[in-house]
């Protein structure tokens, strides 16, 4: 076996194409990666390229070894450990910087190729969106093209892109057929068991004073929905999650879902129209679906709670959809458990005595819950009550202060309060938190709810009637409820400049770039073990098995095999600008009295060509050179201007 030292060395030409692969293939992590090291990692490259360009000695390995023993130091204090995703990538993001300090063979740079390549594929880690992968076959063209040039020596960089591409696009069928055959897998490809599910935001399990705000002033996707026929109107778009029922004055806590297992099973009747549709929800590592209002048809691996709530077995951990069928008038938990109205009825002791007295003046003065209910609603109308993101701070009686000095507030303040005045007053009552609204996109047809359409509402238990739904906010901006959060804020809060959009142009170039994203996440990111079935059952494989699946996958790979091999057999027949000049050359050559054999080489050739022709020797010495040259990969874009020109300098048959 060889050893290192008889490894070729690297060209100085090749060490530009291998910096430009760390840069490529490192930068974006730049993002994830503590400040520290994206300056020594940019510090080292600059360093390197310094180096080059004055062709200057590699530092000695001593220095190396303190970097690294640095580095990984420096990775395992910012982290606590040297295993995970976090730490794993930041390893290989030094390496990557690293290892062209030490490149001297052409081994060295093959490797760093190779690490390039591993670095590649932990961008999957952070993001699997339409730009990261563009990124990425970017990316991974100049991996290949570093490649042609470690192997091809010197050439013109389009057409060592441009080889480079071709050699990609042949593998574009079998990333293809292998994507749509090869067994899905349930569960996050790109992420680590401990690590997958960071970062996840949405609804909470507990809301407190200021929990939804920063919700609402969050533009990201929370779910998008397509419904499979007429949408509701925006009023009637409530999206159901968690159900608070605990208050200890300052935070509400939704009772767990194992908590809800023994409960009775709620009783609704329909009444009314239904609506079926398709949600794709977004990661929030919690069990709530998020139906509209109340589902009367639930996907498999889900169930409805006594409290209404719609849990799945399992947390929602990756992007995935769900089958609903729901109403929106309905009368739901008649016949309610005894101990659920007595939960729906605690207070803490001693807090808000204003906001009880006024409850219990109702009490008095009113006879049934909807009358308390009413004065409730027409106390948040005529009152000086303002709907902002930017409500005062609010003390030890949050209620009180809010009620009767502050006034200002958004849906969990008003939700909140409400729900007090309710259970003050001796009506059962529970706050409910979700989504209100949404947004048709008009270039693909889906409803997009977003987490700045987080809500709170009010529920109250009114007999024969059921649980009933009472959005207080809607007392105070019924804009809000009937048009959305941008309509009814006043012009200084803080909301997205994605949902604040106001030229039409802009607005269009968001549902655009949204509808094309939302495509990637249903057809690649979503292309799950059930995505799979219905494709394959669309294209005539029934309910195929991993027999039917993997003799498809041999007999189709097989197929792009052959189509490939053709096409490269093709390719090879059609000859080159360089190819052409030469055969030109060569044929008026044999109209001299000198033919060339079809297995020898232009280098050959020539020397034949000067022992029988000494005349016409130095032409074909220079003539065979510029050929050989292009041909076999180290020739220059004006060699092939020479070489046709040697063809106009060959005297022609008739002298």
């Amino acid at each position: 076996m060889a050893n290192k030292a008889d490894a070729p060395a690297i060209e100085q030409g090749a060490v530009p194409w291998l910096l430009a692969v760390a840069i490529a293939t490192a930068a974006p992590h730049a993002e994830h990666q503590p400040l520290w090291l994206t300056l020594l990692a940019g510090g080292i490259l600059l360093w390197r390229a310094w180096l080059w360009r004055r062709s200057g000695p590699l530092p000695a390995r001593s220095v190396l070894v303190l970097l690294v023993v640095a580095g990984i130091a420096g990775i395992g204090w910012e982290y606590r450990t040297l295993f995970g995703r976090d730490a794993g990538v930041a390893l290989l993001y030094l390496f990557v910087a690293l290892k062209p300090m030490e490149m001297r063979t052409r081994r060295d740079a093959i490797v760093v190729v190779m690490l390039g390549f591993f670095l590649l594929l932990t961008h999957y880690f952070y993001s699997q969106s339409i730009p990261t992968g563009l990124w990425l076959l970017l990316a991974a063209t100049l991996l290949t093209a570093t490649l042609v040039r470690l192997h091809g020596g010197a050439q013109p960089i389009a057409g060592i892109l441009r080889y480079a591409a071709v050699l990609l696009a042949q593998a574009v069928p079998f990333m293809l057929i292998a994507f749509l055959l090869f067994p899905r897998v349930a569960g996050p490809l790109w992420g680590l068991p401990q690590d997958a599910y960071s970062g996840l935001t949405g609804l909470s399990s507990q809301m407190s004073p200021g929990s939804l705000d920063n919700l609402i002033q969050s533009g990201a996707i929370a779910f998008r929905v397509q419904f499979s026929g007429a949408v509701p109107e925006k009023s009637l778009l409530y999206w159901r999650g968690p159900v608070f029922n605990d208050y200890d004055g300052k935070t509400w806590r939704a009772t767990p879902a194992y908590l809800q297992r023994g409960g009775k099973a709620p009783t609704v009747e329909f009444r009314g129209r239904s609506y079926s549709y398709v949600i794709t929800l977004e990661a929030h590592n919690l069990r709530w679906l998020l139906p509209l209002d109340l589902p009367l048809k639930l996907p498999s691996d889900s169930a409805l709670a006594p409290t209404l709530e719609t849990f799945a077995r399992e947390p929602v951990r990756t992007r995935a959809r769900f089958d609903f069928t729901s109403g929106v008038d309905f009368v739901a938990g008649r016949q309610e458990a005894p101990d659920m109205l007595r939960q729906a009825l605690r207070l803490p002791r001693g807090l808000n005595p204003r906001a009880r007295e006024l409850a219990q003046a109702w009490q008095a003065r009113f006879k049934t819950p909807e009358m308390i209910s009413n004065a409730a609603l027409l106390y948040f109308r005529q009152e000086d009550f303002v709907f902002t993101l930017q409500p005062p701070l609010l003390g030890e009686n949050a209620v009180d202060d809010f009620l009767f000095d502050t006034k200002s507030g958004f849906c969990e303040h008003y939700a909140s309060a409400y729900v007090f005045l309710m259970r003050a007053a001796g009506v059962p009552a529970r706050v409910v938190a979700g989504y209100q609204g949404g947004e048709i996109n008009p270039i693909d047809g889906y409803l997009t709810v977003r987490q700045s359409d987080a809500h709170a509402w009010a529920e109250i238990w009114l007999g024969e009637r059921g649980w009933v739904r009472v959005d207080p906010t809607g007392a105070v901006a019924p804009s809000r409820i009937d048009q959305g959060i941008e309509a009814a804020l006043p012009a200084g809060d803080p909301l997205p400049a994605l949902v604040r959009l106001d030229a039409e142009w802009l607005r269009d170039l968001r549902n655009r770039w949204e509808a094309a994203n939302n495509a990637w996440n249903q057809w690649v990111l979503g292309y799950n073990p059930q995505r799979q079935r219905e494709v394959l059952s669309r294209l005539g494989m029934g309910e195929p098995d991993w027999r039917d699946m993997t003799a498809a996958l041999a007999a189709l790979s097989a197929a792009a095999l052959a189509l490939v091999a053709v096409w490269t057999l093709c390719r090879r027949r059609s000859a080159t600008p360089a190819q052409r000049a030469w055969q030109r050359f060569c044929r008026k050559l044999k109209r001299l009295g000198i033919a060339r054999a079809e297995w020898e080489g232009p280098l050959a050739f020539a020397l034949r060509v000067a022992r029988e022709r000494e005349e016409l020797a130095a032409l074909t010495r220079e003539a065979a050179g510029h050929f050989a040259d292009l041909h076999y990969g180290f020739g220059e874009p004006r060699q092939l201007h020479d070489l046709r020109q040697c063809v106009r300098r060959l005297p022609p048959a008739w002298r």
